[in-house]
Formats: structure tokens, C-alpha cells, sequence
């Protein structure tokens, strides 16, 4: 009976430990963060706002056109129409020399054709002399352009809390009044 009694007062001493656990549990401090970390927010006014610039440096591609004066050349050789007919003559006129009956005919026609195209290729190249012109073409080309650019890296931010004065860098501009996160620990 001894044995049970003293289980039961350990039993109730460990029940009374735990609520009383669960009450300090519920009455320590809370923030975002989890129980105990003793953070709270607050706001404080915002005195002044500096845009801090950076400046930025990069290289893009640009097309640049310019106007060239160019020389062309145009054979000279005139129209080769007079050397085809004359030539084909000749031709026609020899090849009706060759053969007889049908071979005849057929030996004229191809000596004109033969003789066309000799014609024609020896008045090309005996004309007058080339023709040589100017003219002018746009040209382009792709070149690399630096360039410079200003931007905002951050804010220097100046706050009025509780009658101090604090400065901070921040990457927005917070307006009128700034969040503030307080967090509160025993100094060492």
C-alpha cells in the first residue's frame, strides 16, 4: 500500500510540473517567429529618402549604313545580231559543199547553226571598247556600341524612432513610415 501511495504522489507532482510548464508556455511572449523570441514591430517616421545611383556600362550592337561609290564594267561587243546572220551564211554555205541529197540539207542546216554561233561569239568580242560606270550602293555593318546607363541601386533611408535618428540602405522606397522589426535579448 506504501508502494502505491508514493506512485500516486510522484504521478501528481509530474501532472503538476507540466501544467505548470503550460502555463509559462502560454504566458511567454510570441511573435512571427516563434514563442520566446521576444520580437515585436513597430513603425517608425520617415525623415528623408536619397535615391543612391549606380552607374552601368554595357555594350549593344548597332547597324551603321554608309553610301560607297562603286565602278562597274559592262563588256563592249555591241549587238552581236550582225555577226550571228553573217556567220550563219557563210556556214549554211559551206556545209551545202558536203554531201548529197538529204545529207545536203542536213549538213546546210548545221553549218548555219555552227556557223551562227561563230559569227556571233567573233562580233561579241571584236565590238567597241567596255563600258566602265559609277554608281553608289548603301553598305552596312554591325558595330558594337558602349553605352552608359544611371540607375537606382538602393535608398538611403533616414527614420525617427522613439526620439533617435537612424539611417539605413534599403532596395524600395518605404514612403512615409518604415516596418520595423525590434528584437530584444540580454546583452552579455
Amino acid at each position: 500500500m506504501k508502494q502505491a501511495w508514493q506512485l500516486s504522489i510522484a504521478i501528481l507532482a509530474v501532472a503538476a510540473c507540466a501544467a505548470a510548464q503550460a502555463q509559462y508556455r502560454d504566458s511567454a511572449p510570441r511573435s512571427a517567429y516563434g514563442a520566446g523570441e521576444n520580437v515585436s514591430y513597430a513603425y517608425a517616421d520617415v525623415l528623408r529618402v536619397e535615391p543612391v545611383y549606380e552607374l552601368v556600362r554595357y555594350r549593344e550592337p548597332r547597324q551603321e549604313c554608309y553610301d560607297a561609290d562603286v565602278e562597274r564594267v559592262e563588256r563592249g561587243g555591241g549587238d552581236p545580231t550582225g555577226g550571228t546572220i553573217v556567220g550563219a551564211i557563210i556556214g549554211g554555205a559551206i556545209g551545202n559543199q558536203v554531201g548529197k541529197g538529204n545529207g545536203r540539207k542536213a549538213a546546210t542546216v548545221a553549218g548555219a547553226v555552227i556557223g551562227g554561233a561563230i559569227g556571233r561569239d567573233i562580233d561579241k568580242n571584236n565590238g567597241g571598247p567596255d563600258r566602265r560606270y559609277s554608281s553608289t550602293e548603301q553598305r552596312c555593318r554591325t558595330v558594337e556600341v558602349e553605352r552608359e546607363d544611371r540607375r537606382i541601386a538602393g535608398y538611403d533611408v533616414e527614420y525617427n524612432w522613439k526620439g533617435d535618428v537612424y539611417m539605413s540602405r534599403l532596395n524600395y522606397d518605404p514612403g512615409n513610415k518604415l516596418r520595423l522589426r525590434i528584437s530584444v535579448s540580454p546583452a552579455d
